[in-house]
């Protein structure tokens, strides 16, 4: 039986579409970190994470990017085999995270953005926050394994002399 590909699964979150072509990943941006981990290196993989990124780069939103690739880490090694890869790069205007493994796939059920996870629901969190934590989350799945792909934006940089109002201006 052929598998069909369901391309509504390879989009930004929800109104998180990149507002301008910065964002947009090349074979020439910068790779931060590659690496394959196993179910040891979850913790180590973290730490790696947030030695690559340029300190203040994220704001505040560093310690979302780097917990919403935790949850897709995680998930590999409890639902696809155990180990996996992942690389980290940088574009000017994002950096951008890739998970891949090469479990069986991601059942149907769990291709869609998920629905907020109830209070006492074990488990179901993991993309869920990714959806939550980064401007864009894309999935390929197949029997032959799954690719997850994060971006956070990187937010630019404006002089308080060039903010009239919270309105950029010329100059």
């Amino acid at each position: 039986m052929e598998e069909t590909v369901d391309h509504d699964v390879l989009r930004p979150a929800p109104g998180k579409e990149s507002p301008d072509g910065r964002s947009v990943r090349t074979e020439k941006d910068p790779v931060l970190l590659d690496r394959v981990f196993g179910r040891d290196d979850i913790a180590v993989v973290r730490h790696e994470i947030n030695a690559r990124l340029d300190p203040g780069l994220l704001g505040d939103r560093q310690h979302g990017f780097v917990l919403a690739i935790n949850e897709v880490i995680t998930n590999v090694v409890l639902h696809a085999g155990g180990h996996g890869r992942i690389v980290l790069s940088r574009t000017p205007g994002a950096v951008w995270c890739t998970v891949t493994d090469s479990g069986p796939g991601i059942p149907e059920q769990f291709r869609r953005p998920p629905e907020t996870p109830e209070v006492f629901e074990v488990g179901g969190r993991g993309i869920w926050l990714a959806y939550q934590l980064c401007d864009e989350v894309t999935m390929a799945t197949g029997p032959i394994g799954t690719t997850i792909g994060l971006r956070l934006d990187v937010p630019t940089l404006h002089t308080t002399n060039a903010l009239v109002n919270g309105v950029k201006t010329a100059g």
